[in-house]
């Protein structure tokens, strides 16, 4: 079977009280879906209980809507009085009819034509838009961020959030709180210093700025946050690189008045590079509590002191009220990419537990005193190459968990696979990243795939888990009708039983899903909603990420389900692994054009996949292109950027020469797809 589901019920577990919400406490939401994970607390829990556990079998769909030039599709929608409010592939806000499927209003960033050059930032994904007091917020890859009248889609006010000339982009989506809205942005691995920005909601105009690492002494002078974190580098670091961009996870919490933000990792990846005298590497790698009036520094947790991994702490962060060894707690739970899961005392910012969700080698254990890791040996390749859990993917990525107050369980979609690291070139089967030579590791069957975990936060141990057979998976939704709901990247919809795992309901989607879904109501009717647009990061593993979609095959759509919903999803092509490459016989190929070909081509994996293979988005596979086939419309698209309002960037610095070796290498990849399906032919038994 193509979702092989396995439920492991832990043996000995039992829904406890223990672990809820405070009697009376009102978690989650109701008719509406109004912030990005549903409440402030991004709890991705829904009070609505129409569609529960004894009727989800009837659920079914109630309306689609296809969403045409779109590809990746990362964002969960916002569903505010009857209308969802959505992002597309490259940051187009979508405004639909909740009921109806309607399209009321749509605005393009259209960055391609703002600033060309961001574009090379993305990998075509946006996760999502802000709502408060009748404006919608968003943000485009180029920086700016947008704030709009949520009826009619009339633009209010736009302001540049990142220097244009910068290496920062945005993908995430907005958070607002009392009368602002917040925005960080993407730029770690490039080395940038990251920040977060508060807007005046009404006006646009800047509140305040905090930054996630130090800057030049001269910047540091007088900040004593930035004082702080200045004490923990070493060497001219502002000029060699920092990281810690705040390019996801922010969350606002309404009891204390606080943000806090889910930083990045240091860039350099290497530590020895950006930091070479050792040190902690403030704030990257951490959770950072501001004053949600200032911005001002309140505490921190470092997850991972002096990363060398790619571990940010970016992923999605939830705020809860917990009983622990029969005392409240006003907590902030975590499953960052590194394979712990933390709990945190969200008021004093010190660790209250941290216990490992899945197979992680980096560290033993988390010392609770400290609060830091204890970590392997030669953990930071000192000593040659390493292997080890998880991977720079993580343990759990961007993708929402979930946290649902009835049983006290956070639903995680959780990743297994490990990385290879070392210093220098790259070696067999690696790629090179920032002087580093980096490839997966993978030693047993669950390697390579991904599950749906129902976690305990007060025991810190699983409740139960459901295997599945695709690695990168979708966010997860809780609802009080005893369910949660996931997709998965072979194109499946499911609902579990939120108490075992069971599996009650699923839906053929016809296209992989990475987005969250959501819950709401209008009038007297439960709706769930989910976009679904399979590509995004998979793409650079696309050899590990790879089901068999194909770029322009599969419609990109928003889904909508109700209990006896009757309507039909429109056929769309089923996943297949056979490559239909293209070829010239005529075109004279070199070994040497192919060798540096290959090479050069990595700054198209991110989009067109490793070693040539699509995973189907955001870019095609170009060895089935009959553009990439033609040596002069090869050109004119990566040199002129003839496609880039389609989303392809413009690669202007690359010479006629450099364009044609790349050429050589996809003709050469073709050329050996086509012989191994010959082959594959001869081997093959005679018909009769």
């Amino acid at each position: 079977m193509r979702d092989l589901l396995l439920v492991i019920v832990v043996m000995g577990w039992t829904i406890s009280q223990a672990s809820s919400a405070a009697v009376g406490e009102m978690v989650g939401t109701a008719a509406d879906w109004p912030n990005h994970a549903g409440d402030a607390d991004e709890t991705g829990f829904s009070r609505l209980d129409q569609i529960k556990t004894s009727n989800v079998a009837k659920l079914g769909l109630e309306w689609s809507l296809e969403l045409p030039g779109e590809v990746t599709l990362e964002a969960t929608p916002l569903a505010v009085n009857g209308v969802l409010y959505f992002t597309g592939s490259y940051a187009a806000v979508y405004a639909v009819d909740a009921v109806t499927g309607k399209l009321l209003w749509k605005f393009d960033p259209q960055t391609w034509a703002h600033n060309p050059d961001k574009m090379h930032f993305s990998f075509g994904a946006n996760r999502g838009v802000a709502y408060a007091n009748g404006r919608v917020f968003s943000a485009a890859l180029d920086g700016r961020l947008f704030a709009f009248d949520a009826k009619t889609g009339g633009l209010l006010w736009s302001v540049e959030t990142t220097s244009p000339q910068s290496v920062q982009s945005i993908t995430g989506a907005p958070r607002t709180f009392k009368d602002k809205v917040i925005i960080g942005n993407a730029g770690a691995d490039f080395g940038a210093r990251g920040y977060v920005t508060a807007y005046d909601a009404a006006t646009g105009h800047q509140a305040w700025r905090f930054y996630t690492a130090p800057g030049s002494p001269e910047e540091n002078r007088g900040d004593p946050a930035m004082e702080r974190a200045a004490a923990t580098w070493s060497g001219e670091y502002w000029k060699t690189g920092t990281g810690g961009a705040v390019w996801d996870s922010i969350t606002f919490d309404h009891e204390l008045n606080r943000i806090y933000l889910g930083t990045g990792n240091g860039g350099p990846y290497d530590p020895a590079a950006r930091s070479p005298g050792g040190g902690d590497n403030l704030y990257t790698a951490s959770i950072v509590a501001l004053d949600a009036d200032t911005g001002k520094y309140v505490w921190h947790y470092q997850v991972n002191p002096s990363d060398a991994w790619d571990y940010d702490c970016t992923q999605p962060m939830v705020l809860a009220a917990l009983t622990i060894n029969g005392k409240p707690r006003k907590v902030l739970m975590q499953a960052p990419k590194n394979g712990f899961f933390y709990v945190i005392d969200r008021q004093t910012g010190k660790l209250v537990s941290a216990e490992k969700i899945g197979k992680v080698t980096w560290a033993d254990r988390i010392d609770i005193a400290t609060g830091r890791p204890v970590e392997a040996k030669n953990i930071r390749y000192e000593a040659g190459r390493i292997s080890i859990w998880p991977s720079s993917l993580g343990a759990h990525s961007w993708q929402q968990m979930s946290y649902s107050p009835g049983t006290g369980l956070v639903y995680i979609p959780y990743l297994q696979v490990g990385a290879r690291f070392s210093k220098g070139a790259p070696e067999s089967g690696d790629i090179s990243v920032g002087g580093l030579s980096m490839g997966w590791a993978k030693t047993d069957p669950q390697d390579g795939k991904g599950a749906l975990l129902a976690w305990d936060p007060v025991r810190q141990q699983a409740a139960w888990k459901v295997q599945l057979d695709t690695l990168w998976n979708g966010g997860t939704l809780g609802t009080s009708g005893g369910l949660v709901f996931q997709g998965t990247a072979d194109g499946y919809f499911s609902a579990y039983d939120a108490s075992n795992g069971a599996r009650l309901w699923r839906f053929n989607a016809g296209l992989g899903i990475i987005a969250s879904p959501i819950s709401y109501s209008v009038g007297t009717k439960q709706y769930i909603s989910l976009l679904v647009g399979y590509g995004g990061q998979s793409a650079i593993a696309s050899d590990l990420m790879h089901v068999g979609w194909k770029y322009g095959a599969q419609p990109r759509r928003l889904l909508t389900f109700a209990l006896d919903g009757k309507a039909v999803l429109p056929p769309a092509e089923p996943p297949t692994m056979e490559v239909k490459a293209l070829d010239d016989a005529s075109v004279q190929l070199k070994e040497s054009d192919v060798a540096v070909g290959h090479a050069i081509y990595l700054a198209c994996a991110a989009c067109h996949g490793r070693d040539l293979v699509s995973t189907g988005g955001p870019a095609p596979d170009l060895r089935e292109s009959q553009l990439a086939l033609n040596p002069d419309s090869f050109w004119s698209v990566v040199h002129d950027g003839a496609l880039i309002a389609r989303g392809m960037p413009r690669f202007e610095t690359f010479t006629r020469e450099q364009v044609m070796q790349i050429y050589a290498y996809i003709r050469s990849g073709a050329r050996q797809t086509l012989a191994s399906r010959k082959t594959e032919d001869r081997n093959l038994p005679p018909k009769n």
